[in-house]
């Protein structure tokens, strides 16, 4: 959070920097269960520029961890229905979605599409290089893993296939929006083998496999994870180990 807000006080061009001197009101499509506005409203350095967040959600029950989890008066949770789903990358038609995102968006406000994704990278500086060509792995054990679990993916349009860029080309975006700023950033989240196995299968297409098929992906994953081959210890003792991500922010103005 803290590169980010950086970078968009310096780096996001000319004339964008009034967007901070004033309060700020942000409505969360696809809320989930709060942790992305719990950190907003608890960052040391954002917290007092939001005025409000209104976040949508269709999920009943990831509404209620929401409403239980974060306690600040300027957050709000509604229900919200969608043809598919709030996640962006499954969007069923971006010219439509565009339209939408400049009819809610006030003059001079910005759309912001985050997501998080395990990084294979070599290294933290190859990040964009990954991308295009194809980084040798950074962390063999993380890239086994993505390798066993996309095999269920079944064509879903996930994330990492970019088919979300198509939004930059249709005719509602190029009205209403400047070309998209794109940052990435590397990190890396303390986790176990336990933890590392749960978040293999939270994936959806993970979550719906029939049991049997469920637990054959839970045992690969596990023992991908207890071999851990590249794994970066932060406390052997405690089984506990880097597991490499990256953030994607994509920024888009107003015209």
């Amino acid at each position: 959070m803290t590169a980010v807000h950086a970078t968009a006080q310096a780096g996001f061009g000319q004339g964008t920097n009034e967007l901070y001197d004033r309060l700020i009101s942000i409505i969360r499509i696809g809320a989930g269960t709060g942790i992305f506005t719990r950190a907003l409203l608890a960052h040391p350095e954002w917290s007092a520029d939001v005025k409000q967040i209104k976040a949508v959600e269709p999920s009943a029950g990831m509404r209620e961890v929401f409403e239980k989890t974060v306690k600040d008066e300027r957050a709000t949770i509604q229900d919200g229905t969608f043809d598919n789903t709030g996640a962006f990358h499954w969007c069923p038609d971006y010219d439509a979605a565009s339209a939408e995102f400049n009819r809610i968006l006030k003059p001079g406000g910005s759309l912001v599409l985050i997501w998080n994704l395990e990084d294979r990278c070599v290294t933290r500086q190859e990040h964009v290089r990954n991308l295009t060509i194809g980084a040798r792995d950074r962390a063999r054990w993380v890239a086994q893993l993505r390798d066993r679990i996309e095999k269920h993916e079944q064509g879903t349009p996930q994330f990492r296939l970019n088919l979300w860029r198509r939004a930059f080309e249709t005719a509602s975006y190029q009205e209403f929006f400047q070309p998209p700023v794109e940052k990435i950033w590397p990190y890396a989240l303390p986790t176990t083998v336990d933890i590392a196995v749960d978040r293999a299968l939270s994936k959806s297409y993970i979550a719906v496999l029939p049991s049997v098929e469920k637990a054959l992906v839970q045992g690969d994953v596990r023992g991908i994870a207890e071999k851990g081959e590249d794994k970066v210890w932060i406390d052997e003792a405690n089984g506990v180990f880097e597991y490499p991500y990256q953030v994607f922010v994509v920024v888009a103005h107003k015209k």
